[in-house]
């Protein structure tokens, strides 16, 4: 796969296998995310890997997922993530652009897991107290996000943009996902 059909395969998966990710695998994705680009190269981001059964069922629930899908949106029992890695953001350097880093860390996760075969979730909906006290986070780190991981058990698609961004999915389960459309959004030298 070039690095187009990665970026294009790389779809939110929100259905996991129970198959146990290895954790070479997943120091490789945090070791990617630690080679991103950094405000002033204060690299400000730390990342906690949580692949302990035990650990890993303790944070679902602190987890939302997929708000349009009501219901349907959290994956059920046995097809729920695998392994977390969950970004964090040390106050103590005092940088600029924590947020931007960690957006530049986790696209790199997102895209090293699709080109590993291991699909993922974004979250950015997440009950920050209790995880603070489950993963014993001390206080001056700021919880970013938590990246749900797992080999996948559902398709995800691109849809085109019809009107509305609301994702969903059909009769067979797979998710359609609407983009906007390259015209709508590109502009040439001016606005």
């Amino acid at each position: 796969m070039d690095i187009y059909e990665i970026i294009k395969k790389r779809r939110t998966i929100r259905r996991f296998k129970q198959k146990e990710i290895p954790l070479e695998l997943l120091e490789k994705f945090v070791d990617m995310a630690r080679i991103a680009p950094s405000g002033a190269n204060i690299q400000p981001l730390e990342y906690i890997i949580v692949n302990d059964k035990k650990i890993v069922d303790e944070i679902f629930p602190l987890t939302g997922w997929a708000g349009y899908l009501g219901k349907d949106g959290p994956p059920p029992e046995g097809r729920r993530p695998v392994a977390y890695i969950v970004v964090l953001i040390n106050n103590d350097l005092n940088s600029s652009t924590p947020k931007h880093d960690a957006g530049a860390s986790i696209e790199n996760i997102l895209l090293s897991a699709t080109y590993e075969g291991i699909g993922c979730c974004w979250i950015g909906s997440i009950n920050r107290e209790k995880l603070r006290e489950i993963l014993n986070i001390p206080k001056n780190y700021e919880i970013d996000s938590v990246i749900a991981l797992g080999y996948p058990d559902e398709e995800s698609v691109i849809e085109e943009f019809k009107g509305s961004v609301k994702y969903w999915k059909d009769e067979k389960g797979v998710m359609h996902v609407p983009k906007r459309n390259l015209k709508d959004i590109l502009h040439y030298n001016k606005f």
